[in-house]
């Protein structure tokens, strides 16, 4: 599967931003889908994902209550609706997919397969 991100942007902190990837070549049927970030000096880390099994949802703490990942099927699209951004938010945005991770490996980057190219955040003050 194809990974696009799109969405991101320069915004305020306090402000929202809405990020976009779109699965050309394969739908995101059967897959997990998840968002993560990687800001300068720092290593990838996970943001939120929808499980590939059930379709629940797993947010990494600091986004909790303030981001949201949701998924259209129909547009074979997966969203990430940020709001309440601080300078820590600032990142660049990847998301990415898998057929065969679980739900304990879900936070770890390496252990999926398929990648977008990743959209930049930055939340200035």
């Amino acid at each position: 599967v194809q990974l696009q991100a799109s969405g991101g942007g320069l915004v305020q902190t306090g402000g929202s931003l809405k990020l976009s990837c779109l699965a050309s070549g394969r739908t995101f049927r059967g897959h997990a889908v998840g968002w993560f970030r990687q800001a300068p000096g720092k290593e990838r880390e996970f943001v939120a994902a929808i499980t590939r099994t059930h379709g629940g949802t797993i947010y990494a703490d600091n986004v909790k209550g303030r981001f949201t990942i949701s998924m259209d099927n129909a547009k074979n699209t997966v969203f990430l609706q940020m709001s309440s951004l601080n300078g820590g938010d600032t990142a660049v945005y990847y998301c990415a997919a898998d057929a065969r991770i679980i739900n304990s490996s879900i936070r770890r980057p390496e252990q999926w397969d398929f990648w977008g190219q990743g959209t930049q955040v930055t939340v200035s003050s």
